[in-house]
């Protein structure tokens, strides 16, 4: 049985607590800057036996962990995981991985150096619906990949921003592509090949001016293999979250993905006709509580399974560093109004401050 612990009992802590339990790990520790945070996860999940840190360097020090979960505020997931994997401890980290792509490539090099398993928490890869596309993709039932475009169509508004002073800003988090949106991004630079040449793209902040980032984002990208994407993402829509969807249109197929957490495949139309697309549409639809899905918990059996065969797990830190990449290109194509080439070597959210004062 793995020793684990997790850094940060914020609100997506939920859903580790709830997957490290249905995995059976043993949880050691917590950390957090706000004691009631930590106590309160520990009461829910009848954990009041686990030790309480509020500086995690301390937890380190005093505990025997095996895998780390890093759920704190965005800009603090790279100086932390650099410090637990030089620790030889093994990682899963929420998204976005961090908010330099320095930080990342270091904790790839790292983790790569002292063999450790490092995971970027884009749990969505795991729905049933994305399953299935991802499988139709890789067995070249699309043809010719044509275009995708992700939609992310959702609300925040002041009160959700007042909850963590860290949210909106550009040391601690970014925009609404990068805190709101960034699973949707992940999913199609990956279904469309995953290799970029170029981007365009527009940000603002139209509705939100207590924030210093953007609530919306347009961009056009370029794929290596030929193909386009679209995304919008934004956190206008009034009056509540209206959708989240991924389309993906090739010679031989159209697919589309909605619901809460593209967790609902929607339209499934293919050439060869070896399925029937309404019984894919009533096997493969899931209906969570929240956009958060059901993902996490097959993530961390993945997670689990990698660490004791010593592998790398089905969503990496590469994985993550595209995620990042994408957005952070977003951001400075944006910034400058002109498009970026693929692969930046380094940017980060710090790039930005100040973009709409």
């Amino acid at each position: 049985m793995l020793n684990f612990a997790i850094i940060g009992c914020g609100r997506i802590s939920h859903n580790h607590f709830a997957a490290a339990i249905d995995n059976k790990l043993n949880v050691v520790a917590v950390c957090d800057i706000i004691p009631e945070m930590m106590t309160e996860k520990l009461e829910k999940y009848n954990l009041d036996s686990v030790k309480q840190y509020t500086d995690y360097k301390e937890m380190l020090d005093q505990e025997d962990i095996d895998l780390i979960s890093i759920c704190t505020e965005s800009g603090k997931h790279g100086e932390i995981g650099l410090y637990c994997l030089e620790k030889n401890i093994h990682l899963i980290i929420e998204k976005p991985i961090a908010l330099s792509l320095e930080e990342v490539d270091q904790m790839i090099d790292l983790a790569k150096e002292k063999e450790l398993v490092l995971c970027s928490c884009h749990q969505n890869r795991f729905n049933k619906s994305i399953a299935k596309i991802r499988e139709a993709m890789e067995a070249g039932r699309f043809g010719r990949l044509f275009h995708g475009t992700a939609h992310i169509r959702w609300n925040r508004g002041k009160a959700y921003y007042e909850q963590a002073a860290w949210r909106g800003t550009w040391t601690q988090d970014g925009g609404a592509l990068m805190n709101q949106c960034i699973h949707n991004i992940d999913l199609l630079r990956w279904m469309m090949g995953g290799e970029i040449e170029e981007v365009f793209a527009y940000t603002d902040q139209l509705n939100h001016d207590y924030l210093e980032a953007e609530d919306v984002g347009l961009a056009l990208v370029k794929f290596s293999n030929g193909s386009y994407g679209m995304i919008e993402g934004t956190t206008n829509v009034y009056p509540k979250n209206l959708e989240e969807t991924l389309y993906i249109f090739g010679s031989d197929g159209t697919v589309k993905a909605g619901g809460k957490s593209v967790n609902i495949i929607e339209e499934w139309a293919f050439k060869d006709g070896l399925d029937d697309p309404e019984q894919v549409k009533e096997e493969y639809h899931e209906n969570p509580p929240n956009v958060y899905g059901f993902g996490h918990i097959p993530l961390y059996a993945d997670v689990i399974d990698a660490i004791k065969n010593k592998r790398q797990p089905y969503i990496d830190g590469k994985a993550g560093r595209d995620a990042l990449e994408l957005v952070l290109a977003i951001y400075k194509s944006a910034a400058t109004g002109k498009p970026v080439k693929l692969p930046i070597k380094e940017c980060s959210t710090l790039d930005f401050k100040g973009r709409f004062d």
